[in-house]
C-alpha cells in the first residue's frame, strides 16, 4: 500500500516540477550565452491568439514511460503488475500525447520600434501584460524575437 502512495507521490512531484513557474518568462536551452539585439519601441496593439504545440513524440514517450512505471506498482502480483504497467503506458501515453499537441494562449504584439520600422511578434503571455503605448523592449538574435518591459 505504502508502494503505491509513493508513487503516486512521485507522479505528483514531477507533474508539479513539469509546470512553468508564474510569472517566468519561458527561454530554450539553446538561447543561454546567446548575444541578442535590443530596441526600445512603443506597442501599438495587443491581440490574443491561440498558440499550438509542436508533436515530436517526446511527451508521448515520456508519459509511456512514466505511466508504465507508475502501473507496474499497482497489484499483487505479476499479471496484475503487467496489466497495471500496460494500462499506465496507454493512459500515459494518451496524457503525453495530449500535452504535446495541446494549444495554449499566447499573444501578438505589434510595436513601432525607434527605428521607424513596426514589427508583430507572437510569443506566450498574456493580453494583460501589455497595453497600447507600453514602451518596451524587443530583444533578437535573428532566429527568436521577443517583446518585454
Amino acid at each position: 500500500m505504502d508502494r503505491k502512495f509513493g508513487t503516486l507521490g512521485f507522479c505528483v512531484a514531477l507533474a508539479l516540477l513539469a509546470s512553468p513557474i508564474a510569472g517566468a518568462q519561458t527561454v530554450g536551452s539553446n538561447e543561454v550565452g546567446q548575444a541578442r539585439s535590443v530596441e526600445s519601441g512603443k506597442v501599438r496593439r495587443v491581440l490574443a491568439v491561440t498558440l499550438q504545440n509542436d508533436s515530436r513524440g517526446v511527451a508521448t514517450a515520456t508519459g509511456v514511460a512514466l505511466g508504465g512505471i507508475a502501473g507496474s506498482t499497482l497489484g499483487g502480483g505479476r499479471r496484475a503488475n503487467t496489466a497495471g504497467a500496460i494500462a499506465g503506458a496507454a493512459a500515459g501515453g494518451a496524457v503525453g500525447n495530449r500535452m504535446a499537441r495541446g494549444a495554449r494562449p499566447g499573444i501578438e504584439v505589434t510595436v513601432e520600434l525607434e527605428s521607424g520600422r513596426t514589427i508583430a511578434v507572437v510569443q506566450d503571455g498574456s493580453v494583460n501584460e501589455f497595453r497600447v503605448g507600453d514602451v518596451v523592449q524587443v530583444s533578437s538574435d535573428g532566429v527568436t524575437t521577443r517583446v518585454s518591459r
